[in-house]
């Protein structure tokens, strides 16, 4: 039992380094991810904020995202407005009267406001009630973004911004997602709170 354990845990691990290097190999991933933080980035010079939201182990990626932000990643720096749709309250009660699929777009409704970001996270690209959101966050002239996987599904195309994930497996995909999510941070943060200091040392020294 002991070698049948080890070898899942290694096969697990194989598993995920493949998907991973296929990931910062393909460079679209990388791509669309820089250019994700930018856009967040300049939304908070507006004075915008986040709007992020998803189903599951998605949700708690949403709420991990909106947390870094309002709180601290690698910086000491102001808050940053991150809302993660996920209060129970909020989601039972739009349940119950509406239905499970404007969960997210009742919120989307109530707090969005133009020229906000609007992220979607689906590893399957099927979720109506994400679907739901993003759609009525384009009907209000917000910048959206989706975190998807497999095939990128019904959400594929849809949104200013996309990275999909090319897995079946739900668990690589999050695996993934989780970590695009703090690199997405770690430039926001790069962007808006770099000091001059940090600024000359991350630059090539001149030639003499």
């Amino acid at each position: 039992m002991a070698n049948v354990l080890r070898t899942m845990v290694q096969e697990s691990l194989l598993d995920a380094h493949r998907l991973l290097t296929f990931v910062v190999e393909d460079g679209v991933t990388s791509r669309q991810t820089e250019l994700i933080a930018r856009q967040l980035a300049e939304v908070y010079r507006r004075k915008g904020k986040l709007i992020v939201f998803g189903n599951g182990g998605s949700m708690c990626d949403a709420m991990h995202f909106a947390e870094e932000l309002t709180g601290r990643f690698h910086k000491d720096r102001e808050a940053l407005p991150a809302i993660a749709i996920s209060d129970p309250g909020h989601l039972s009660c739009v349940a119950n009267d509406f239905g499970y699929e404007h969960v997210f777009s009742r919120a989307v409704e109530a707090y969005a406001q133009a020229g906000d970001m609007v992220i979607g996270i689906s590893t399957s690209g099927n979720s109506a009630n994400v679907i739901k959101a993003i759609e009525a966050a384009q009907q209000r002239e917000c910048f959206t973004c989706v975190l998807l996987g497999g095939n990128g599904g019904k959400l594929r195309d849809m949104c200013d911004f996309q990275i999909i994930v090319p897995s079946p497996d739900t668990a690589r995909i999050q695996e993934i997602h989780g970590m695009l999510i703090h690199i997405i941070i770690q430039l926001v943060e790069q962007e808006l709170f770099l000091t001059s200091d940090e600024h000359l040392k991350s630059c090539p020294h001149p030639i003499s």
